[in-house]
């Protein structure tokens, strides 16, 4: 292993990011025996809704006390304050015979500093090296990566260390620093703002909070171009919005709509923001030894914002990957995580940046979008797709009613209400 900087620990895998990416790549890798340093910065939290499916659930094994809450469906709220209720059904929609016990049939919410931090212990009892600290620099050294980090939250003056890898993964979020020293167009990467604030979960007197249901705004008062969010946790709710319009602010859209649902006088116990990425990069890796995964590829649906499951599968296809790249010494085999999670999920993230494009475009649009979802065909197909990370295709008949129906509403023939 030709090392130019014999000071630095070494390691076959630097993880450089902490969150459900980095931490399940660190976790497999060392796992299977691979020496793994993960650095991450200390008490940074994404904002996020916290919501995951139950193919997360199964595929990663995650244990049902890191849910915080279970809610029974979503309440899509149009631009005129009608609303569609999209209830799951009971028992749950098309789950495997193998599902694991437990409320599969449930959409689950998780609080992301928990649930991180859980993801982040679990890769270190794996073997993987936890180090606390802020990438600031990456260097081609011989067969590998030098890679240079400030200690702790990496404030001025701390102190700076560096560690040496065969291979690198790049899971620092959207607009990554790794990516943008190392990866060919990973600074390009498009993206919409986010911010969300934890409040107190309140005694429900009305129907505007729901403590066992998911709220999605398609308003353009709240978002001129996403949506926004009300997401039980339990004991705390996140009120959140996205968009990608420049000088809205989301400080003050999540203030309207908490005052519109009764939280405004709720405690509030965290705020927090950053840039979400809309679509996956084209290209994730280096060719030699640095490959991206989670927000940093891009990997966050476009109409529904869902990033967490996407993560952790990007994070999979790459840990195989980087496997293969530590055992041949062949680093184009690096383009094998991209190649394999397009070849999975290419198809969803296609549909949904096309849905984003035409039905969030104005009020209009999203008026007729919501009407749309109190269809129980398109109602059966979106949680099937959703809960199992998959596009149904055994149900042609459903997909020709939805498609007729669509073109009513495109053309005017159908009403909005």
């Amino acid at each position: 292993m030709p090392v130019a900087n014999n000071s630095a620990d070494q390691f076959d895998v630097a993880v450089v990011g902490g969150g459900p990416a980095g931490a399940t790549a660190a976790h497999y890798l060392a796992r299977q025996g691979w020496s793994v340093a993960m650095i991450d910065r200390p008490g940074r939290i994404k904002p996020c809704g916290g919501l995951i499916p139950p193919q997360l659930i199964r595929e990663f094994d995650i244990p049902f006390d890191l849910i915080a809450a279970n809610v029974r469906g979503a309440r899509i709220i149009s631009p005129t304050h009608r609303h569609a209720d999209m209830d799951i059904p009971a028992p749950g929609v098309a789950l495997p015979p193998d599902a694991k016990d437990g409320p599969l049939s449930m959409l689950s919410m998780v609080d992301r500093e928990v649930f991180d931090e859980w993801l982040r212990k679990r890769a270190t009892q794996a073997g993987a090296d936890r180090r606390d600290g802020k990438f600031t620099s990456l260097t081609q050294d011989g067969e590998g990566v030098l890679i240079e980090y400030q200690e702790g939250r990496g404030r001025d003056g701390s102190a700076k260390k560096q560690v040496w890898a065969r291979t690198v993964i790049g899971a620092d979020g959207a607009r990554s620093a790794v990516g943008k020293q190392a990866v060919p167009g990973a600074q390009d990467i498009p993206c919409v703002g986010a911010y969300h604030e934890i409040v107190e979960s309140p005694t429900p007197t009305d129907d505007r909070f729901d403590p066992n249901r998911a709220d999605l705004h398609y308003r353009g008062e709240l978002s001129p171009d996403f949506y926004a969010w009300v997401f039980p946790h339990g004991g705390t709710t996140s009120v959140g919005v996205a968009t990608g319009v420049k000088g809205f602010s989301m400080k003050s859209s999540v203030a309207q709509l908490r005052k519109e649902i009764g939280l405004d006088k709720a405690k509030t116990y965290r705020c927090e923001g950053a840039p979400i990425p809309i679509g996956p990069l084209e290209r994730w890796d280096d060719g030699r030894n640095v490959v991206l995964v989670g927000d940093a590829a891009g990997v966050v649906a476009s109409a529904s914002g869902e990033g967490i499951y996407y993560a952790m599968a990007s994070a999979q296809h790459a840990a195989e990957a980087v496997e293969e790249t530590l055992r041949t010494g062949n680093g184009e085999a690096l383009g094998n995580a991209y190649k394999a999670f397009m070849k999975q999920h290419g198809q969803v993230f296609k549909v949904l940046a096309t849905l984003q494009k035409f039905w969030y475009k104005n009020d209009n649009r999203r008026e007729r979008f919501v009407s749309i979802c109190r269809d129980p065909d398109v109602q059966a197909l979106t949680w099937d797709a959703y809960m199992n990370k998959r596009l149904v295709k055994a149900r042609p008949m459903a997909h020709i009613r939805i498609m007729v129906k669509n073109i009513a509403h495109l053309t005017g023939l159908a009403r909005s209400s």
